[in-house]
Formats: C-alpha cells, structure tokens, sequence
C-alpha cells in the first residue's frame, strides 16, 4: 500500500470543494466552465451540421470531440498549474470541483421560489420556473410551482450533486468537468423535437448511461438522508422508489423523484403540458397528498442532508482508489 502522505492534498481536494461551492453557491457575473462549455456547444453545433451531412453522426461527433475535449482541457491546466507549483494545481483541482457542483445554486434557487410563493406572488413564481423546467406554465398555480420545484430539486440532486461527485471520486476534477460536457451537453441538444431529435439523440444516450448508477445509488442515498430526518421518511423513500422509481419517461430520473415523493410524502410527475402538446405522465407517489410550498423547504433539508451523505461516500471512495 503506498505511503498516503504524498496523497493529502489530493485527498482533501473533494471536500474543500464541496465547502466551496457551500460557500459561494453559483455568484452572478463570476467566470464559470459551464458557460464556457455552452458557448463552444453554440459555436460547434453549426460546424459539424455543415460537415457531416447525417444530423445523428453529426451530433456524435459534436457529443464525444468536446466530452474530450473537456476532460483533456481540465488535465493539461492542472498538469501546468502543477508545474509551476504543487499548491497551486491543488487549488485549480478545488476550484474545478467546486465548479462542477450545485449544492448551494439548486437549494438557492428552490428557496427562491418558496419566497415568492410564500408572498402569493404567482405571476412572479411562473416567471422564475420558465426559467428552470421546459414545461408549459401559465396556468399554473401554487401547488403546481410547488410541485415542479420539488421535482426540479428531486432531479438535479442526481446530476449536479452526485453524478459528478462520483465521477471526481473515480477520476478527479478532469472527469467531473468531463461530466459537466455531458450534462450541459444534454440540456442544449438532448431534446425530442425536430431540431435535435437525430442530431442530440448521442448526447441524451450518454448523459442516461452517465447517470444511470448514480440514479439507482441515490435511492440509497436519499432513503438513508431521509431516515436520519425521521424513520418513517426513510421507509417511504425506499419503499416508494422500488415500487415505482421506474415510472417516468427518463431511465434516470424517476428513481430520485420517487425517492422524494415518498420522504416527503407527496406525489410528483404527472400529466404536463409541452409547447402546447399535453403529454401524458404517471403520477409518482398517487397515495400521498399534493404538493404544498412549505414542501419546497423539506425537499431543501433532504438535498442537503443528501448532498453530505454523498460527498461521504464520494470522499471515501476517492480515498480507498488513490491507495490502490
């Protein structure tokens, strides 16, 4: 086994840029990788639609040239940061990781709209969801947006929380921004209308197989945040995620809104509307009751309590790798 000293800093990494992004959360008006990410998306997107004819080889090759790119480019700024010294790669890695998470940014934004909510400010409240969810929503009303933001919350526990810490924990901050690619990747081109249908169809796989065992771990995950609240949130988690975690278009993103519905003791998905289609969603959780905005404040508590359960199991994880 070797010797961890040598490993320290690399060790404390993780955690210092989890208490980072505790911290700060997302600052406006702040350089971030993920805009930088979007931006080279935009700009490459027209580049292979012009060079490859086929719209499905085309989004491909958009899809895994800047997935490598992304992994590549975090490597060699570390590698020359390294270089000139030590501490100085260790604090690209922490800034790297902290970029690569939403801990503070999604509760933020979910208290956000408990606020407004509390204040009956619905107008304002449907303003700020058009924002975070692609769904219809100018008839909505308090339990609606109370809803939508419990399941936005529910969802992006995976995939801004727990996803990348696992892929930092397996691969460091070069793979976590690698992750981000993907995740940013999906939410640009990753939809099923005419546009994109073929063309991000490669993205959107990826980004399943990314979160797939991230998904099904965070039932754990949750069910056990859950139990450390109350026992029988715990059992109604765990219960209501097996039992129904696959009832929802995505592969992934059932698991964690089951999981929520069932700690939190209110149903989620459903029937909604889409540029005008109606799409027709089972209901998650059909026992439980509606959805109020004093739920928004729980399902912040979960995530949280989550969101250290899963930089524990990141943390050691990385540990246990680095002395292999």
């Amino acid at each position: 086994m070797p010797d961890p000293s040598p490993f320290l800093l690399t060790w404390l990494a993780l955690p210092a840029g989890v208490a980072l992004d505790l911290l700060l959360g997302d600052p406006q008006g702040w350089p971030h990788p993920v805009r930088w990410m979007g931006r080279a998306i935009e700009k490459m997107e027209p580049v292979c639609r012009r060079r490859i004819p086929n719209d499905r080889v085309a989004g491909a090759a958009l899809a895994i040239g800047l997935i490598a790119a992304a992994w590549l480019a975090a490597l060699s700024v570390l590698h020359v940061l390294s270089g000139i010294h030590p501490a100085l790669g260790w604090a690209g890695e922490v800034a790297m990781i902290y970029y690569a998470l939403s801990i503070r940014s999604l509760g933020d934004a979910a208290m956000e709209m408990y606020r407004v909510l509390r204040d009956d400010s619905i107008p304002a409240a449907r303003r700020k969801l058009a924002f975070i969810v692609s769904r219809d929503v100018d008839h909505y009303q308090a339990p609606d947006i109370a809803r939508a933001t419990v399941e936005t919350v529910a969802e992006n526990f995976v995939d801004g929380i727990l996803s990348p810490l696992l892929f930092i924990a397996i691969g460091g901050a070069p793979l976590g921004m690698a992750f981000k690619m993907i995740s940013t990747l999906d939410s640009m081109v990753g939809y099923k209308n005419d546009r994109y249908i073929q063309f991000g169809k490669i993205a959107a796989r990826i980004d399943d197989a990314a979160n797939y065992i991230p998904a099904r771990l965070s039932v754990l995950v949750i069910g056990a945040a859950a139990g450390m609240l109350s026992k029988d949130a715990g059992r109604r988690a765990l219960k209501t995620a097996l039992r129904e975690g696959h009832r929802h278009s995505s592969p992934n993103a059932g698991r964690p809104e089951a999981a929520f519905a069932g700690a939190l003791a209110v149903w989620l998905n459903g029937p909604n509307s889409y540029h005008g289609r109606r799409v027709e969603k089972p209901v998650i959780g059909a026992g439980y009751g509606p959805v109020r905005p004093g739920h928004i404040v729980a399902a912040c508590r979960l995530m949280t309590f989550s969101a250290f359960l899963s930089t524990a199991l990141a943390w050691g994880l990385h540990i246990v790798l680095s002395l292999i």
